[in-house]
């Protein structure tokens, strides 16, 4: 790996804003440099909006997930209003973490270290042993709060003062899936992984299907019966829309789906690292998250119609759901990581891609957007 500063790989990240991109692998330092991460930190995944769970993780009063985005501890609550709140979950006391990583359900958050009290929405509860300080004043003391968008289900968290709102960007993806009738869609398995690789090698990744034939020879790729082809249309520098020919034409059961929509496999991106796609009526959904330059969280989970879930039953569903979905995945993490031990090896280049990786292109392109721009 030849040695570049951050000004020349970002003039390098320069030429993917171009009509004629290079068709060329990203310079491999993009994929290990500290100094590139520190930057995706700030004017990513600190500005953007990421992708963090389903609604149905937190669909009681007093969920929550808390999780890190990018070096940023967040926890995503549900109210006892019904509300979905995000915020820092950082005592203002003493800087204690509030609560570790993972998900629950909770009335509040105590601090262990001072048993400070927080309420699901940020507010201070109770602070002990503090009337004696004449100069703090409970009512203004509450947990750092950070925007919330729900999307047909999808919950989004932005770490920005004042994002603009991602609905609109996903217009025409509202229009083109509204058969799929989201809303009434529900979650029947879901997971979280610790994958040894860069964001971006995990991303684009998900940006073309070519590499099926080598990672997912006998899971993904029997599923591809129309090729491994892909019609890419790059609406922003946010949205991404990949449409793959489904071959032979799913049969729903209870989804409206036109004719149109049984050839075709649907899916788009959120940038930084959101992912939904269709396979007939069930949807997959993946959000890759960075917490070091070399290491990534990986959450997704699959859904279907309540009333095809009603009909076969979830204990008929899911075990077999969740078995495809560990091995799919297994096989990514497995590549990817490999791909990630040899980013750094002195003979590795940027490679020429394939006619067939013009979704990787699309990814390059919003990068470049985002840290360019």
């Amino acid at each position: 790996m030849t040695t570049a500063t951050v000004p020349e790989l970002l003039d390098e990240l320069r030429a993917y804003l171009s009509p004629t991109p290079p068709q060329l692998s990203l310079p491999p330092a993009l994929f290990a440099s500290p100094e590139v991460y520190e930057l995706e930190r700030e004017r990513i995944f600190h500005r953007g909006w990421v992708l963090v769970c389903h609604a149905d993780q937190l669909a009681e009063p007093g969920d929550y997930l808390s999780l890190d985005i990018a070096g940023e501890p967040v926890v995503v609550t549900r109210g006892r209003d019904g509300a979905l709140n995000a915020m820092s979950p950082v005592c203002r006391h003493r800087m204690m973490p509030l609560v570790g990583e993972g998900a629950g359900n909770t009335a509040d958050f105590t601090c262990p270290y001072h048993l400070w009290r927080y309420g699901l929405d940020g507010k201070l509860i109770a602070a002990t042993h503090m009337r004696g300080n004449t100069e703090f004043d409970p009512a203004t003391c509450r947990l750092p709060g950070f925007a919330v968008e729900v999307w047909h289900g999808f919950v989004f968290v932005s770490l920005a003062g004042n994002p603009s709102p991602l609905a609109p960007e996903l217009s025409v993806v509202e229009r083109e899936m509204a058969n799929y009738q989201l809303d009434d869609m529900v979650l029947v398995s879901s997971w979280t992984e610790d994958w040894a690789c860069n964001w971006k090698v995990a991303v684009e990744n998900g940006h073309e299907n070519y590499h099926a034939i080598g990672f997912h020879p006998d899971t993904v790729r029997p599923l591809m019966t129309g090729g491994i082809d892909m019609d890419v249309h790059y609406d922003s520098p946010v949205v991404c829309r990949l449409l793959s020919p489904a071959g032979q034409p799913v049969e729903p059961a209870v989804l409206p789906l036109t004719e149109d929509e049984c050839k075709v496999l649907y899916s788009f991106r959120v940038f930084p690292g959101g992912s939904v796609a269709t396979f007939g009526e069930t949807i997959a959904w993946l959000t890759f998250v960075p917490v070091a330059a070399d290491r990534t969280i990986v959450r997704g989970g699959s859904l279907m119609p309540r009333r095809l879930v009603e009909q076969v039953g979830l204990e008929n569903i899911r075990p077999g759901l969740e078995g495809f979905t560990a091995r799919v995945n297994t096989e990514d993490r497995e590549g990817l990581e490999a791909v990630q031990r040899a980013v750094t090896s002195r003979y590795t280049r940027r490679g020429h891609l394939s006619p067939k990786e013009q979704g990787v292109l699309a990814f390059y392109r919003s990068l470049a957007h985002a840290l360019l721009g």
